[in-house]
């Protein structure tokens, strides 16, 4: 009894919070839009009952679907998204990796205020956060002004409302992500088998890439499925930060939601970006449960 009630609490929450969710989105977007409140038409009428059911089935309309595959605007978007959640992704492991390793190589005494300085930020508002780089990267921002104070420009460069700037503040953001599992991954690394490999002929380095990367392989999966995942959907970054030449699919979701109102097909823009997510999200579940059989 007690396992079964273990077992029927996390699926009753992914019920509550992502099942109920998903359908009623399903259903607005198979639905038409319309000058109401809400604004769309739904094509299933639950209350003429099992009679409105077959009617809806039999009558299905993917008008929203086939709508997306005529406006070349949305599948941009969905590449632009997915080439900035790779790249951010990348450059975030490329900044998170050393930064965790040498946490991790740190001493006792000190880890416990490391992690404290990572986990930091997020004391502070996400918005607040995003808003500080726009004063630090515009044109008479901090960024040019330390640049032109020490001679390296001669003018101010344009790195604001530009995709550099969204890279940056998407790697800022989403960096405690990437380290935080890099850091559980390399702080249970065996000392012993560095010094073994360097006893056999190993460089540092090479050992480095032969132990230590291999060994830490679990936290750069899980890393990057926490960084990618949340990037491929962001809106915030790169309205705040990027220009009208930034094209991200959740720009373009929350454009139709709340300028030209039209439900349905935003519904359908965002079904078809979870329909996308699917995959990785089933690959990090996976690579979860092979984890943690191995440490059973």
């Amino acid at each position: 009894m007690r396992r079964a009630a273990l077992i029927a609490l996390p699926f009753m929450w992914l019920l509550a919070l992502f099942l109920v969710p998903f359908l009623i989105v399903a259903k607005i977007s198979l639905s038409d839009i319309a000058l109401a409140i809400p604004p769309y038409t739904p094509t299933l009428d639950l209350s003429r009952g099992w009679e409105g059911i077959t009617d809806w089935v039999t009558g299905l309309d993917f008008e929203n679907y086939i709508f997306l595959t005529t406006d070349s605007l949305y599948w941009k978007a969905y590449l632009s998204s997915l080439q900035i959640a790779v790249l951010s992704t990348l450059m975030t492991l490329a900044v998170g990796y050393p930064i965790a390793y040498a946490m991790s190589r740190a001493a006792d005494e000190w880890r416990p205020t490391l992690l404290m300085l990572v986990i930091l930020p997020f004391w502070t508002s996400f918005l607040i956060r995003v808003y500080s780089w726009k004063a630090i990267l515009a044109q008479e921002g901090f960024l040019n002004q330390l640049l032109l104070s020490i001679g390296i420009i001669s003018e101010p460069l344009t790195i604001l409302n530009t995709n550099i700037a969204v890279y940056i503040g998407i790697v800022y953001t989403y960096l405690p992500f990437m380290v935080l599992p890099l850091y559980a991954a390399l702080e249970k690394l065996d000392d012993s088998l560095l010094e073994a490999a360097e006893d056999l002929g190993c460089s540092r380095m090479k050992a480095f890439w032969l132990i230590t990367v291999p060994l830490s392989k679990q936290g750069i999966i899980a890393g990057s499925f926490l960084v990618f995942i949340p990037v491929m959907g962001e809106f915030v970054i790169p309205t705040l930060l990027g220009g009208s030449d930034t094209l991200m699919i959740g720009k373009v979701l929350w454009e139709e939601f709340f300028s030209n109102r039209d439900w349905p097909v935003a519904s359908s823009v965002a079904i078809i970006l979870l329909a996308i997510l699917i995959i990785p999200i089933v690959l990090f579940i996976k690579n979860e449960e092979k984890q943690w059989e191995s440490e059973v």
